[in-house]
């Protein structure tokens, strides 16, 4: 289950639904289940998170990093805090932080997605993942 905490928008019926959205990905992929996010990817997708040395390019490059994970996730609680979806005409973006936990280990995220109006649906066309405050040298 999903917590989420505060939530603030300008165009409520489009950030309902991407929000929906991700907290449906989100729900999947704590449980280990990669297509709650691989679903809602475009084919032109674009991906940074800080486990890869540059951006990833394309639905089929992001499916096979998935790969490697796909069963192997178990957040047991996580917590979407204060989205933010920022709408013009086809295209959205959600920001928002995450804090989940995964066994003693608790993981803090900046999130960023790009979402795209394609055919009546919404779809990722870009991802950013970060670590909050992450350790800089």
């Amino acid at each position: 289950m999903i917590t989420l905490t505060g939530c603030s928008s300008g165009n409520t019926d489009i950030s309902k639904e991407i929000i929906s959205l991700e907290k449906a990905a989100l729900e999947k992929w704590n449980r280990g289940d990669i297509y709650g996010y691989l679903d809602l990817y475009a084919e032109d997708i674009v991906y940074f998170d800080p486990m890869i040395d540059k951006r990833m390019d394309g639905l089929q490059k992001i499916k096979e990093y998935y790969e490697s994970w796909e069963g192997e996730i178990n957040v047991t609680e996580c917590e979407m805090i204060d989205p933010k979806v920022q709408a013009v005409k086809d295209m959205a973006v959600l920001t928002f932080n995450l804090r989940s936990v995964e066994g003693d280990s608790l993981y803090q995220w900046n999130c960023t997605e790009v979402y795209r109006k394609d055919r009546g649906k919404w779809l990722i066309i870009q991802t950013h993942w970060s670590y909050v405050k992450p350790n800089v040298k």
